[in-house]
């Protein structure tokens, strides 16, 4: 069997025991050369004769998938699924995976490493005194203030679990939330309006879809509390960046902390204008127990798929 493997943490040289499990059951493997996604026009040629992919941040579209009539699964490397076309691959009979919870200790934590540095200005303060400067920069305490989840999944109870140790009052916000947990860890389970209402730093771990698009718009973000700050560390596009550079340039926003964009990289945001946007290129999952986590899930989901065997992790049934 033929596999198309393009995560950049997953090439050759990288994560070799998840590799060598892969290699044990196909030979037949082709790598992404890139160091970066693919378009659907690079992915094409690539993957029209293959029977598996594990697949990262590429544009998997419906051309893509028409294109591909062997195709049996697309075995996604972490759990976001937004660029894959699953109704697509439904209806090409194409099993789509995923890995969730495998990376989010380390999403959890560079989105709490976010607010810290948004609420102390931390990169700019760096930046500033390696050029000579001796800048004095008035941040804010966590302590006390309110922070306010959308998305209690797993990353999101790690943010918790982080916010709750620097003292922080915690809100949370999940159509699918779960209320003992809630109870336990002394987090209220509140409505959408709640946190947009009560927080100080708003957290979003949401999936991207027609729902949550734009979700941060203009009006939700008037309804904010004044100075406050969003950290962004699931996917581009929830927030409106139009509407997030008018609140930031008005103060209404007192700053942004970003690892996912509207478009990837964001080259020549106007964000970048205001030094309390801190922005980090999608690497909320880049740590090496995580790339390891994901690389054996993506792996495993794969090779069971293929085998045969039930795969607990389909997302396109």
């Amino acid at each position: 069997m033929k596999v198309l493997v393009t995560p950049t943490s997953l090439q050759p040289g990288k994560n070799e025991e998840a590799l060598n499990t892969l290699k044990g059951f196909t030979e037949d493997l082709v790598f992404n050369s890139t160091g970066r996604p693919l378009t659907e026009d690079e992915l094409i040629p690539l993957l029209a004769d293959c029977q598996g992919y594990i697949a990262g941040l590429d544009e998997i579209t419906a051309k893509v998938l028409a294109a591909c009539p062997n195709l049996k699964v697309i075995s996604r490397y972490g759990a976001g699924y937004d660029r894959v076309d699953t109704q697509a691959a439904k209806e090409h009979g194409i099993i789509v995976t995923n890995t969730p919870g495998v990376n989010a200790q380390a999403v959890g934590e560079l989105a709490f490493g976010l607010i810290l540095s948004v609420a102390r200005n931390i990169p700019y303060l760096n930046e500033q005194t390696r050029k000579g400067a001796w800048v004095r920069s008035t941040g804010m305490e966590l302590k006390g203030k309110t922070l306010g989840i959308m998305g209690l999944g797993a990353i999101g109870k790690v943010v918790a679990q982080c916010a709750k140790g620097f003292g922080m009052q915690v809100v949370a916000y999940d159509p699918f939330i779960n209320e003992a947990y809630c109870k336990e860890n002394d987090i209220r389970n509140s409505t959408f309006d709640e946190v947009v209402e009560m927080s100080d730093v708003i957290s979003l771990h949401l999936p991207l879809n027609d729902q949550t698009r734009h979700l941060i718009g203009k009006d939700v973000i008037a309804r904010m509390k004044d100075g406050t700050i969003i950290v962004n560390a699931s996917r581009g596009g929830i927030i409106d960046e139009d509407a997030a550079y008018d609140a930031l340039k008005s103060g209404k926003l007192a700053g942004l902390g970003l690892d996912a964009f509207e478009v990837e990289p964001p080259k020549d945001s106007k964000l970048f204008e205001f030094p309390t946007v801190i922005a980090t290129p999608h690497t909320g999952a880049h740590t090496k127990e995580a790339t390891v986590n994901m690389a054996n899930a993506s792996v495993k989901n794969l090779i069971d798929v293929l085998s045969g065997k039930e795969c607990p992790f389909v997302v396109n049934k």
